[in-house]
């Protein structure tokens, strides 16, 4: 599907959408259901978990993003978004579920499927579908056969009584950024018709200003795990590199300091691996379309999978040359300044600290959060610690995650201490 003539709005078919169910109420379907109630639409969120309905019926949010509570505060009270457990009719749905990978990492739909049934029965004819989970190419295609599978007397046909519009519309926005870069980052919009594409496109309008770019859904979706793969790719160079320049005696941070000043090259930052919902996942969603063809991307995925083991066969090997030490793990999250442990290559480290040290503790220190995961029960050699306390009783130091308070620290409480900062924070 081509993208529309410059300076040629193309035309819309003729109608208006004032009421959204979005479905899913997580780190990016919340924020989704508050920005198009800010912008006056009237949103209604839909969500499995009870709590999280009553949470934002009640005008607070399950989880923490900058900016976000006080978009759903003022949109509740204004009566612009609400929230239930329950499909409703409207004239728009927005899915935002999970689409994690399941088997040798091919995509579980599993999520998307539950949501098209229990929009079907909801559906008259004119409604817009459109999907924001990451997906493989061919999953708003499926999304579309389950609603019409289920609904055979509607069609996808345009601009008649009994037509319904699908097309996929792929967040591309920063966890800790979200509020801002929904409003302000281009988005692509992919149809399986124009109308679907220009439909969505009129109502994306409504709260982004950035530059709204109109193809294929086929061509959206694969868009998506493209800009994540490139990213992916890039950090497995870094990591690959971290590991090479310890080897040989190379502070690997001035070495990719030093080679950046060339006007060519931008290597990324090194860290203890990939986390979140979208560059340690959508990589396989290309891999697991085409195994034969996607050597480069399976690769990096291995490199960075790899790292989280690598560092923490560096923390255990400190830890054997000493009588039960403490160990300082500082993060959880996937990265700075957020609560989100998806997919967190820092987590998985902590959990494996605590299960294969035969002797000491570890003390946990997750700014964000108020108890340890489910990940960690079980163990009584781990604790959730305050920072400078964690700091004070360390043998050992291991920053995973360079969240705003670890780099407040006062270098001289790390004298006599064993510092292993996967972050470069400490340089």
């Amino acid at each position: 599907m081509p993208l529309s003539p410059p300076g040629v709005p193309p035309v819309s078919p003729n109608q208006s959408i004032d009421t959204v169910a979005v479905i899913g109420l997580g780190y990016i379907g919340l924020p989704t259901a508050a920005v198009l109630a800010q912008s006056g639409k009237t949103v209604i969120g839909v969500d499995v978990s009870q709590a999280t309905v009553e949470a934002i019926n009640a005008g607070t949010v399950p989880f923490v993003e900058e900016g976000l509570e006080t978009v759903v505060a003022g949109t509740v009270a204004q009566g612009k978004l609400s929230a239930q457990t329950e499909a409703p009719e409207t004239d728009a749905y927005i899915v935002s579920v999970p689409t994690p990978f399941k088997g040798d990492h091919d995509a579980d739909l599993s999520y998307i499927e539950a949501a098209a049934t229990s929009i079907a029965p909801q559906l008259s004819g004119g409604e817009l579908v459109v999907l924001e989970s990451t997906s493989p190419p061919g999953t708003t295609e499926f999304l579309a056969s389950v609603i019409l599978g289920l609904r055979p007397e509607l069609t996808m046909e345009p601009n008649l009584p009994n037509s319904l519009y699908f097309s996929h519309a792929p967040e591309r926005v920063l966890p800790g950024r979200i509020m801002t870069e929904m409003v302000e980052n281009d988005r692509i919009i992919g149809g399986l018709t124009i109308e679907a594409a220009e439909l969505t496109r009129d109502l994306y309008t409504s709260f982004c200003r950035g530059e709204l770019l109109l193809t294929d859904a086929r061509t959206a979706e694969m868009a998506k795990l493209t800009e994540n793969a490139f990213r992916d790719v890039n950090i497995a160079f870094a990591n690959e590199l971290s590991i090479i320049a310890e080897r040989q005696g190379i502070d690997v941070w001035e070495l990719i300091e030093l080679a950046n000043h060339h006007p060519r090259v931008n290597i990324l930052q090194p860290g203890p691996g990939v986390g979140g919902h979208c560059i340690a996942v959508d990589p396989w969603f290309i891999v697991s379309a085409d195994r034969e063809n996607a050597k480069l991307i399976a690769t990096a995925r291995g490199v960075n999978d790899s790292k989280p083991e690598a560092v923490l066969a560096k923390v255990l090997d400190r830890a054997e040359r000493l009588k039960n030490p403490t160990i300082a793990a500082l993060g959880l999250a996937f990265k700075a300044n957020i609560d989100d442990l998806r997919e967190s290559p820092s987590k998985d480290i902590a959990v494996a600290l605590t299960q294969r040290l035969d002797d000491g503790t570890v003390l946990v220190v997750e700014p964000n959060i108020d108890a340890l995961p489910q990940d960690f029960v079980g163990h009584d050699n781990v604790e959730l610690a305050e920072f400078e306390d964690a700091v004070e009783r360390a043998d050992i130091v291991l920053l995973l995650v360079d969240h705003d308070p670890f780099r407040a620290l006062d270098r001289e409480k790390l004298q006599e201490k064993v510092v292993i900062d996967t972050k470069g924070l400490w340089r």
